[in-house]
């Protein structure tokens, strides 16, 4: 879908933008670096929580959790491949473990929302986690039990096993610090920040466990 026939708030920020298609490539991990990947809505918001968090040592945001290879931004948000916007979190575990992660990861989204976060609407901006191994899943379904105990209601966010990541267009890539005015107005005028905090209260927004 072109972006000119989807006049969502974030698109209209992006076409700001002038036209860009390299893909950015991902941080090669190596002995002292696991990875996690989670969704969270924009990935421009959830990279920038991951980038305050210590111990994290790159984050890349892009897709999962879809059926087509190599999926663009434009085939991505018109809802077709399946995919959610995702960010990749490179981190050292000796010093943030993914239970840490976890906790990041539920104060930084509305578990409540359906196949949407915030002004985002649609499959593509649903919150979901991706465990790349047999721990990581045990942890994000017990994160996901102690989220519904805490709020005694349904969450909607999903917990499905990672199949493959595919990084965004480089645009995206570090946009809240490549573009920091018009990344102020979008989660300014989404709603986010207001979100979060009439959800978690004093800890929203977190950035560590404490």
């Amino acid at each position: 879908m072109n972006l000119l026939t989807r006049p969502t708030l974030r698109h209209v920020v992006l076409l700001a933008l002038p036209t860009a298609f390299a893909i950015a490539g991902t941080t090669q991990a190596d002995d002292e670096t696991a990875s996690a990947v989670f969704a969270g809505g924009c990935f421009w918001c959830i990279e920038e929580a991951y980038d305050q968090v210590e111990g994290v040592k790159a984050t890349t945001s892009g897709y999962s959790g879809g059926n087509t290879e190599d999926p663009t931004y434009e085939q991505v948000t018109g809802g077709d491949t399946g995919h959610a916007e995702v960010v990749k979190v490179d981190y050292d575990p000796d010093q943030v473990d993914y239970e840490t992660l976890l906790h990041v990861f539920w104060r930084n989204i509305d578990p409540f929302a359906v196949d949407r976060q915030f002004c985002d609407k649609g499959s593509s901006y649903r919150s979901a986690l991706f465990p790349m191994d047999a721990e990581q899943r045990e942890l994000a379904e017990a994160s996901k039990e102690s989220v519904a105990e805490r709020f005694d209601q349904p969450i909607a966010t999903e917990i499905n096993d990672f199949e493959a990541f595919y990084p965004a267009e480089a645009y995206h890539q570090d946009y809240y610090i490549e573009n920091p005015v018009r990344y102020r107005f979008y989660k300014s005028a989404c709603g986010r920040v207001e979100r979060l905090e009439e959800v978690w209260g004093e800890e929203a927004s977190a950035t560590s466990a404490s």
